[in-house]
């Protein structure tokens, strides 16, 4: 067996060696025993008894190799040199040893058989070396004597076959160890990619719509610094508050980066629905005529979701100051009683056809991925009377059965940034 082989390796001994020194052995062995006082009735030891004890002997080395043939060999050799009369010997073990070899490297069905030849040829030369002995008992002696080597054989054998699969075993959950963490490396490597694309949104809203707001307010400032300081310093005022907001957002999206996992931090609350009072302010001292209207009953959202309107109404009114210039706007929150609804239009000029169907910029795909993470819908275009509105909707749990929540569950609700 090659596990066997690999054991004895690691050993320090090649099994091929220790087969042919059995063999050598036992040849030796067998040789003096027939050259040293023969019986006077046996046959004078020569070449014929020479030869067959080396046949009934050293062909022991390739026992694990060719087994059958090997023990095959052994019994007719000695057999035929009991059946020549020669001096009694032990060439009789070198069949046992090769039994055994049958029993631990070949099928149970060929170990019966080749313990039936064995047998018999240990009977024959029992029956040459002890004539007045009853034959039953000689028949007895040699079928227990093999049917224990070949058991024997077979316990070692069934004994090998457990270690091997024990090693397979071993070898296969290692390998799925292997896996798995492979797996959870690249289950990391996507929570961080998620991690990296999420604060990017978030980059994204803070710094487009708070600089929206101060440039417009600069520019305003600019030209209105010499003839109406009131406008310049409240324009200006605006641009110390939304930069210090601005700020405030920065640090907190950097904190995520910087807190460990296991720190005790407490994360400043995301902005939420309840924040859009001030954003509608905020933009309309950007210039911009912005009112705001809630319709329906108002009802508890996870926190998640409220982050997700307030970036979806903040990307759409920073749109407008960026694109439709002075204009009117309008924000509408409607909660229904299965969904919540954020709206924002725009007076503005209408925009050509061939720039509404161009692939969209990275505002407008971030609010598209966000809504989805809600199985919501968002649709962004120009309104026929002229201007531009953006609608996103939301469904929601009937509020009998408590807080609504969706059906990902709070948790998973705050991917959408803290």
């Amino acid at each position: 067996m090659r596990s066997t082989w690999l054991r004895w390796r690691l050993g320090g001994l090649d099994p091929r060696v220790v087969d042919w020194t059995l063999g050598a052995g036992f040849t030796v062995i067998n040789l003096a025993w027939n050259w040293t006082g023969p019986e006077q009735s046996a046959r004078p030891p020569d070449a014929g008894s020479v030869m067959l004890t080396v046949l009934a002997n050293l062909p022991l080395g390739l026992r694990r190799h060719r087994p059958l043939a090997v023990l095959m060999v052994v019994c007719a050799a000695g057999l035929v040199y009991h059946r020549l009369g020669y001096q009694p010997s032990q060439n009789t073990l070198g069949s046992l040893l090769a039994l055994y070899s049958v029993a631990v490297h070949r099928p149970p069905r060929v170990c019966l058989a080749g313990g039936a030849v064995a047998a018999g040829s240990w009977a024959y030369a029992s029956a040459v070396q002890i004539p007045d002995a009853p034959l039953w008992a000689v028949v007895a002696r040699a079928v227990v004597v093999c049917a224990f080597i070949v058991g024997f054989g077979l316990v070692v054998r069934l004994l090998a076959q457990r270690t091997r699969r024990l090693a397979d075993l071993t070898e296969r959950l290692r390998e799925l160890t292997r896996r798995l963490r492979q797996e959870r490396d690249s289950t990391a490597r996507l929570a961080v990619a998620a991690e990296r694309v999420r604060i990017a949104r978030e980059l994204h809203d803070v710094v487009a719509h708070h600089l929206s707001v101060v440039a417009v307010q600069a520019e305003l400032g600019h030209y209105v610094l010499d003839s109406d300081r009131e406008t310049t310093a409240r324009a200006l005022t605006t641009i110390a508050d939304t930069s210090r907001e601005a700020l405030t957002e920065m640090q907190r999206l950097l904190s995520v980066l910087r807190i460990g996992a296991d720190d005790d931090v407490r994360y400043d609350a995301a902005p939420g629905v309840s924040g859009l009072d001030a954003l509608v302010e905020r933009v309309r001292a950007a210039g911009v005529d912005v009112t705001m209207t809630v319709t329906g009953r108002p009802r508890p959202l996870p926190s998640g979701l409220e982050l997700c309107l307030y970036r979806i109404a903040q990307e759409s009114l920073t749109n407008v100051l960026k694109h439709a210039g002075p204009t009117r706007a309008r924000l509408t929150l409607e909660y229904t009683a299965d969904a919540v609804t954020v709206q924002v239009g725009d007076d503005g000029p209408a925009r050509p056809a061939d720039v509404t169907q161009a692939t969209p910029g990275y505002g407008l795909l971030g609010m598209s991925e966000r809504i989805k993470l809600y199985q919501g819908t968002i649709s962004a275009g120009p309104r026929p009377s002229g201007g531009f509105q953006v609608t996103a909707n939301v469904p929601l749990p009937a509020p009998a059965g408590g807080p609504a929540r969706t059906a990902m569950g709070d948790d998973d609700l705050s991917v959408g940034g803290r």
